[in-house]
């Protein structure tokens, strides 16, 4: 049974810290499922179940699906499937609402993930954390006094999430350092490419493409991260800012920004969106993930999960008219669209390659210009896929995720 995509929407993406900072990631998840419903005029007992993520956790909502369900006006017998995992928390979510409506137990199923980096959930340091837990199961007062007496202030400093990868200790943006030098990408072509981002996104934003796609939030109706005005000389003249000594190459123009932003996406049977005479504007026709170890290169797997995706469908990168390539870091474009085309000697198996030419890829600018909330950004993807496959009138598209710990996600696209 064929998965349609009747729908979506997405907040604007802006830049982390401003004009959304008092919405929090329930806020604008229940924001885009409603407006979904709304703008498809979608009965809300239709919808089956909603698979929906966030990327930074808030423990006083363990399940922000359930929770939006409970504040959206849907049916409050609704099934809320809670999904976590980094930046391809959207593509999870979709993929699971794929698998329950191709077996026939669902029809229909609303998909996609929310971020607030404005409103990071802090937490004590760990010995703070141990000073609490211990002065709680403290019975009597004279355990408690003594307990107290080794309180120190420091307890009490708030921390933020870690940007560190638990099992490296580094950043995102170390280890794309280190497989800028390993694959050997020019700070030039990493500025190029982002600044190709940013024209292209700066046009279809001037053209409405983008905006097709919005639904305003706060009285913002646009995504507020891209720079028309930028230029390759502007971008080159950035400092490094993970590797600070002369091998650096990554900056803040060439990698995504710190975004706020939600997306939800609308997912049908092929029978059911057909009785109802909804416009199709594509098909799920597969999805893909792959991981390697962090220290293989930490955001290398869509270098697999994507000729994986080929493979079992019996295609080539020549089989595909347009890519949609999540820009987490344009080295980590870079490096990945260099395997494809040459092989990767730790992974020699990897049979399909091929080259995307820059006039098949991010046509509307990508992450790094339109920005990255993570859980967001896999329906901003599946949307934009469909979108411009309809508008070129072409009929296959592929999509390319990177993620924390090493993961990816790939989902290959048609239209009808």
């Amino acid at each position: 049974m064929r998965v349609a995509i009747v729908g979506g929407v997405r907040t604007p993406f802006v830049k982390a810290a401003g004009v959304f900072s008092k919405y929090s990631a329930l806020d604008m998840g229940k924001h885009v499922v409603v407006g979904c419903i709304d703008k498809l005029g979608l009965d809300p007992s239709m919808v089956d179940e909603l698979y929906f993520g966030t990327v930074l956790l808030d423990p006083r909502i363990p399940n922000l699906s359930r929770e939006i369900i409970l504040r959206s006006g849907l049916s409050k017998a609704i099934d809320g499937h809670f999904i976590s995992n980094n930046c391809i928390t959207g593509l999870v979510a979709a993929s699971a609402a794929v698998d329950a409506i191709s077996s026939g137990r669902i029809s229909c199923a609303i998909v996609g993930g929310s971020e607030s980096m404005s409103q990071p959930t802090l937490t004590f340091p760990r010995k703070g954390e141990k000073f609490f837990i211990s002065l709680a199961k403290a019975r009597g007062l004279g355990p408690k006094l003594k307990m107290l007496s080794s309180f120190r202030p420091g307890f009490l400093a708030p921390q933020a999430p870690s940007p560190k990868e638990p099992s490296t200790g580094l950043t995102m943006g170390q280890h794309c350092e280190l497989m800028a030098q390993e694959f050997k990408i020019s700070r030039a072509d990493q500025d190029q490419l982002a600044y190709t981002s940013h024209s292209r996104a700066a046009e279809a934003r001037s053209s409405g493409f983008l905006g097709e796609q919005i639904l305003p939030l706060g009285g913002v109706g646009e995504d507020n991260l891209i720079r028309a005005e930028t230029s390759v000389s502007a971008l080159s003249a950035l400092k490094p800012v993970f590797d600070r000594s002369a091998r650096g190459t990554i900056t803040a123009g060439n990698a995504s920004a710190l975004t706020d932003g939600a997306s939800a996406v609308v997912l049908m049977s092929e029978e059911l969106a057909r009785q109802q005479n909804r416009e199709i504007l594509g098909f799920i026709d597969g999805v893909q993930f792959a991981s390697v170890p962090p220290g293989d290169g930490l955001l290398m797997a869509p270098a697999l999960a994507l000729p994986r995706l080929l493979k079992r469908h019996n295609l080539g990168f020549q089989d595909i008219d347009l890519f949609e390539v999540h820009e987490a870091f344009a080295a980590q474009v870079l490096c990945n669209m260099k395997v494809w085309r040459d092989g990767w000697s730790r992974y020699p198996a990897t049979e399909v390659r091929g080259e995307i030419p820059s006039e098949r890829m991010n046509l509307a600018g990508g992450s790094i210009a339109i920005g990255h909330p993570f859980a967001a950004t896999g329906g901003r993807l599946l949307l934009t896929t469909c979108q411009a496959l309809r508008q070129r009138k072409m009929k296959r598209g592929a999509i390319s995720i990177c993620a924390a710990g090493g993961g990816a996600g790939a989902v290959l696209v048609s239209t009808p």
